[in-house]
């Protein structure tokens, strides 16, 4: 649900807070005034999932000074913006686990190849030079729009085939690829579009439409699925098809929208418009072996790969668990329940965690909060191993687990993105947070795929158990990295 990269999630939406080019402006400033630049250090206060974008490359001189923001007001396409960028990586990650798990496929294929559709996040960084150098970002935005409405549609045509699971599978891919370039794409125009003072003015709203974004997808939808399957009985692919549709129409018209309302910025180009020095490869390649170079990179790679390997597994069967029938282990709610309690309940819990630490941390630094972070995301995976041994039957101690286990996770994931941000800084942070994020997303990956072969050899109990133990590489990485006692303080 939320962990994404999950998508996933905790500062604002696209990821955590950017480190931002602190590059004077322009001397020309009569017809384009700019305030005083001055040195910002990223502020975790407005915390989010976020699976979280890859950054935009920062922005130069002309294109803070110059971003055309005329025509259209922010408040008209930011949230609609931001909404469309959680959507799709919600229904990838999250509602399609749910719709497999209703349509009989079994955990360990569910866990397995749904684990795949992590991959376009992860090596989103190889690709995002050619969303750079060729063409808008706001045509690549509205290309990757259509490209997700179309891939919903198409999810929806699939689930009356015979062959449904490996259709729909093909289909959720290529609507991951849409998704993760339009991450990259939408990131860069807000830049583009917004002049720093207004970048930082939305940050919240960002925030706000992801978080909106997952409740929409995993809570409204799946309760939506829910009450079709009680309608049409015997039929469940009948009901998610009627649902995809939904979707896909939703989407159609935020891409219709944004084809009219997003703005035009005069910065907004391709860099082969630059001249030819802009398609050597040569720069990327070594800004992308700089980060390779960066002193403890082992510690730092470990760190990135481990510090959820626990929460790569819990994630990809939290919903089987909750979905399953109680002679089966799990606690047989119905799937407008778990729209309720996971979908719901679960992401303002791990909103309201994700802003409380992200608070704490700027007003303590990460140093000092780092172990209080370290035992929040791990600690509270035990309400797990408590829900399957009692398989409580009322909804109200289930979403109150549900809700525990999930603020415990936006505050602890707070940690991780910003000392990811820590790691990023030099001269090339938007290209090392970028690659950060594609290891964030890698260490989500790789776990999940073995977790539902695990799950059916263990059952549900012992399941939890082993989770709980995973947690050990977490607590071993987070005593072996560095971090500067003053980092991520406000006013440090």
């Amino acid at each position: 649900m939320r962990r994404f990269l999950d998508p996933e999630c905790i500062f604002p939406v696209g990821g955590p807070p950017r480190p931002r080019a602190s590059t004077p402006p322009p001397p020309d400033s009569a017809t384009h005034p700019q305030p005083r630049p001055t040195t910002r250090r990223p502020d975790i206060s407005a915390a989010s999932p976020s699976p979280p974008p890859t950054p935009p490359p920062a922005p130069s001189a002309a294109s803070t000074a110059d971003a055309s923001t005329r025509g259209s007001s922010p408040w008209t396409w930011v949230p609609s913006l931001y909404f469309a960028q959680g959507l799709p990586y919600v229904v990838a990650m999250t509602v399609s686990v749910v719709m497999y798990k209703r349509l009989g496929v079994s955990n360990t294929d569910i866990a397995l190849y749904t684990s795949w559709l992590y991959l376009p996040w992860v090596v989103k960084p190889l690709w995002s030079p050619i969303v750079e150098l060729y063409a808008t970002k706001r045509a690549w935005t509205l290309a990757m729009q259509l490209a997700v409405t179309v891939a919903l549609g198409g999810v929806a045509f699939a689930l009356g085939t015979p062959p449904f699971f490996a259709l729909t599978l093909a289909v959720f891919w290529a609507m991951a690829l849409a998704s993760a370039t339009h991450d990259i794409a939408c990131d860069g125009f807000y830049m583009l579009a917004l002049p720093q003072r207004q970048q930082a003015a939305f940050v919240g709203v960002r925030s706000t439409f992801y978080r909106l974004a997952m409740i929409t997808g995993q809570g409204a939808f799946v309760i939506l699925a829910g009450r079709l399957e009680e309608r049409f009985v015997g039929d469940p692919r009948h009901a998610w098809a009627l649902t995809f549709g939904a979707l896909a129409a939703l989407f159609g018209i935020l891409a219709l929208w944004h084809r009219f309302i997003l703005p035009r910025p005069a910065t907004d180009r391709g860099a082969l418009t630059e001249g030819p020095a802009a398609t050597s490869p040569v720069p990327f390649l070594t800004v992308f072996a700089s980060f390779f170079a960066k002193p403890g990179i082992g510690v730092i790679l470990a760190f990135l790969l481990l510090y959820r390997f626990a929460e790569a597994q819990l994630v990809k069967l939290v919903t089987p668990f909750l979905l399953d029938a109680r002679t089966e282990g799990g606690l047989g709610l119905s799937t407008s329940e778990v729209g309720v309690a996971y979908g719901t309940v679960g992401v303002l819990a791990l909103t309201a965690g994700g802003l409380l630490g992200g608070w704490l941390i700027s007003r303590f630094g990460l140093r000092r909060m780092l172990w209080v972070c370290v035992l929040a995301i791990h600690l509270p995976d035990a309400v797990f191993v408590w829900l399957a041994w009692a398989q409580p039957e009322s909804l109200a101690p289930v979403s109150t687990a549900i809700a525990v286990e999930q603020f415990g996770y936006g505050f602890g994931f707070a940690a991780y993105l910003l000392y990811l941000i820590m790691v990023a800084e030099g001269p090339h942070r938007t290209a090392h947070y970028a690659i950060g994020t594609g290891f964030m997303a890698l260490g989500m990956m790789i776990p999940g795929m073995f977790a539902g072969a695990l799950q059916e050899r263990l059952g549900y109990l012992q399941f939890f158990v082993w989770v709980m133990a995973s947690t050990v590489p977490g607590f071993v990485v987070a005593a072996l990295i560095r971090v500067d006692p003053e980092f991520g303080r406000k006013g440090a």
